[in-house]
């Protein structure tokens, strides 16, 4: 059986940690691209991804969503674990689809953390029926972090916000090397709900990506990791 082939756009460490786990399981490293280069897109064509079945974006808010319409350009399905362009994602999905291309987006590919935040919004939908039960949102980052709250924070804020009716506040913490801890609060006036999801390791992450890869070769559209653990098959919409 041929090993899928995988080029990897952005080498800080997600991106190493990806490329080091992806040879571990098997996968043919095709290209690693790095910045400056790929800021502005430039750098990811069909030759430098050499023949890459599909592509991991791990660079920067400023940088992706041009890496995403250069290798959709190229052929290439692409999986996007970079956050901070939310403003431009509507755009950009469009451009995803208009050109026939596919790419997998999520702020945090952790299977658990995707688990937890299901979990979240259901326990966040029957809080909302009992009186008296405040929510909020702990997230734990490793000193340099730049993103604040972070992307998995602010999913987790979006689902269960709207489960509750109200906003639920979120306390950014950045302290030494956590990969990340998330935690969801429910306090009332004689007890507590906790809900937690604790990242033992970075690798945690990179291994959702590569799933997410796997996935996402041979398919159209766009699609989140709720796609993926649906079992989805279909054309994304």
């Amino acid at each position: 059986m041929t090993s899928p082939r995988l080029a990897v756009i952005g080498l800080g460490r997600m991106g190493q940690s990806l490329v080091a786990l992806a040879e571990e399981q098997g996968w043919d490293v095709t290209a690693r691209i790095t910045a400056p280069g790929n800021r502005l897109g430039a750098g990811i064509t069909r030759e430098t991804l050499q023949g890459a079945d599909v592509c991991v974006d791990f660079t920067a808010a400023d940088a992706a969503p041009a890496n995403i319409r250069a290798a959709v350009r190229a052929g290439c399905p692409i999986v996007v674990g970079t956050t901070g362009w939310k403003a431009e994602r509507e755009a950009v999905e469009q451009d995803v689809r208009a050109a026939g291309g596919s790419m997998l987006a999520s702020p945090n590919f952790s299977l658990g953390v995707n688990v937890f935040w299901q979990v979240a919004e259901h326990a966040a939908r029957l809080v909302a029926r009992m009186p008296g039960f405040d929510a909020h949102i702990v997230e734990t980052h490793h000193a340099g972090k730049r993103d604040a709250p972070s992307g998995t924070a602010l999913r987790l804020r979006e689902l269960t916000s709207v489960a509750l009716e109200r906003d639920v506040p979120v306390t950014s913490i950045r302290t030494g090397s956590v990969p990340g801890t998330h935690e969801l609060l429910f306090d009332g006036a004689f007890e507590q709900i906790r809900l937690a999801h604790v990242a033992r390791d970075r690798r945690v992450f990179a291994e959702g990506a590569l799933v997410a890869a796997r996935w996402l070769i041979g398919k159209r559209g766009v699609f989140t990791m709720a796609d993926l653990l649906a079992g989805d098959s279909a054309s994304g919409q």
